[in-house]
């Protein structure tokens, strides 16, 4: 039968203005809402901001929680409504265009007040929905707050320059000059480099940061899920997160499709309640194609790592390997670029007198000795290449790692690949790829890894072998003592790596 009377949510059923920017389905801001304290409804003096407005969503969302607590304090509805949007809510949009959304979605008029505004005590268009066009500060070819390529964004008034209001200010308590109970929000994630190709710096931490300097009594933000493990800007952020007690919520979903349907964000996404006045462990929820899979409380830094072990299921695993004490396989891992030379450097197209064989972007090239700036002792030797960008995929079972391949004597690699181990014979370094085929190791390797580069540090949590013999999983977990439970865990998480086969990265 078909439902004639189905009138769906428009906001649900909004198109993302990007991967980078995008609308935060009701659903999902729901969930979110769920985390503050429901007194906070009935609390006539609580004020709220969304310092990203796109949708106006989470301004809705929150004015219908107020309504309906407010009801027996403010019985007359128009009263309440009016009490409401001019000293509860306040929202800093984006861009001019999701100002005007968001007016919309919570005034149901493009004005505040405008003849249609459901709130008749403002007296400007824009009400506490802000909006003001905001130019870059450049200083070294960067912007000074945001950290925007002059060359990419120093734009003509017609053009939008993505100089976000909310962060682009040493004070951003002067914005609407108050304090705020509650921040909340789903920010920007990244702003494009210039000269990089399709590279992107990572800028949602910063409407993170900024938020934590108006010192509200809750904060939550869902963000990618990249800066458990930092990088490219994000190491301090990390650091600070990760030994801050007072966030004491974080979901987190591996596959962001999950919140984000028809949106790819490599790593994942989550979000969390930061609790400005209660300090303690963080109950840490995981996520899995929609299902909550475990919820723990535990420290978010754990095991003397640097990063997040975002599934409560490897806490007993990884303590069980730790338990041993043994050195980890990163000690023998290669730093990016191991032999000094770029992914984009190709070697000449036929071998030559006293050349190396050069594993190189598109194949093998050959290059001589001399050209090598980096580690050329190590071409002697044997060893094995892996490449340092895994799968794109974020569905599960995941690859975790490119295919492993042996790199006999006089043979160097590009940036393209990354080396572990050196050895005298050949045996050992078949023995240690037998090991990275193994789903404990990437397993291991996941637990450091939540975008796609597998450099160095995503090694951390791999203990050392002895490659006298090759490795099984079997061995393995009759070695570190893991229940069937974690076994069939780490089998629901890995793909099967066959090396017998050449072509594809894994089964």
């Amino acid at each position: 039968m078909i439902q004639t009377n189905y009138n769906p949510d428009v906001l649900s059923c909004l198109a993302n203005l990007s991967n980078d920017e995008v609308f935060t389905p009701p659903s999902l801001v729901n969930d979110i809402l769920d985390l503050l304290p429901a007194e906070l409804w009935s609390n006539p003096n609580a004020k709220f901001l969304d310092p990203v407005s796109k949708s106006g969503v989470f301004l809705r969302e929150m004015a219908k929680r107020l309504m309906h607590g407010l009801e027996t304090q403010i019985p007359d509805k128009q009263e309440r409504i009016n009490h409401i949007f001019s000293k509860q809510l306040y929202g800093i949009a984006i861009t001019d265009l999701t100002a005007l959304l968001s007016r919309r979605s919570v005034y149901c008029s493009k004005t505040a007040n405008g003849k249609y505004s459901i709130c008749n005590t403002f007296d400007d268009e824009q009400g506490n929905i802000r909006y003001e066009r905001m130019k870059h500060t450049w200083q070294s070819d960067k912007c000074t707050y945001c950290g925007a390529s002059q060359e990419v964004y120093d734009r003509e008034d017609a053009l939008e320059t993505y100089a976000y209001n909310f962060i682009h200010t040493d004070k951003p308590e002067k914005i609407f000059n108050m304090k705020f109970d509650v921040i909340v929000g789903n920010p920007p994630y990244q702003l494009s480099d210039a000269g990089h190709g399709r590279s992107a710096s990572p800028i949602y931490h910063k409407f993170i940061e900024q938020a934590k300097k108006l010192n509200p009594r809750y904060l939550t933000m869902i963000v990618p899920a990249r800066w458990y493990a930092g990088g490219k800007g994000l190491d301090d952020f990390r650091e600070e997160m990760l030994k801050d007690s007072r966030i004491r919520e974080l979901y987190d979903f591996p596959d962001a499709t999950d919140v984000f349907p028809g949106v790819q964000i490599k790593g994942g996404v989550c979000y969390f309640k930061w609790d400005r006045d209660n300090r303690g462990l963080c109950k840490v929820s995981s996520h899995k194609r929609g299902n909550l899979l475990s919820v723990m409380e535990r420290p978010l830094l754990d095991f003397g790592a640097e990063t997040f072990i975002r599934y409560n299921e490897a806490i007993s695993i990884v303590t069980k390997v730790r338990k041993l004490k043994e050195k980890t396989i990163k000690e023998i891992v290669s730093v990016s670029k191991p032999f000094g030379l770029r992914t984009n450097y190709l070697g000449q197209k036929k071998p030559f007198k006293d050349c190396v064989q050069l594993f190189q972007n598109g194949g093998i090239g050959y290059v001589s000795k001399d050209e090598l700036t980096a580690n050329k002792e190590v071409v002697s030797k044997y060893k094995v290449f892996i490449p340092p960008l895994g799968s794109g995929s974020d569905s599960f079972p995941h690859p975790i790692l490119g295919k492993p391949f042996l790199g006999l004597p006089n043979t160097a690699c590009t940036e393209t690949y990354i080396y572990i181990g050196i050895f005298d014979g050949e045996i050992e370094a078949k023995n240690l790829m037998s090991y990275i085929s193994t789903k404990f190791f990437r397993f291991l390797v996941l637990l450091n890894k939540p975008a796609q580069h597998a450099t160095k540090k995503v090694y951390h949590f791999v203990p050392m072998q002895v490659f006298n013999e090759p490795w099984t999983d079997t061995k393995l977990n009759k070695k570190y003592g893991l229940t069937q439970d974690e076994i069939a865990f780490i089998e629901s998480m890995i793909r099967p790596m066959d090396l017998t086969q050449n072509s594809g990265d894994d089964e």
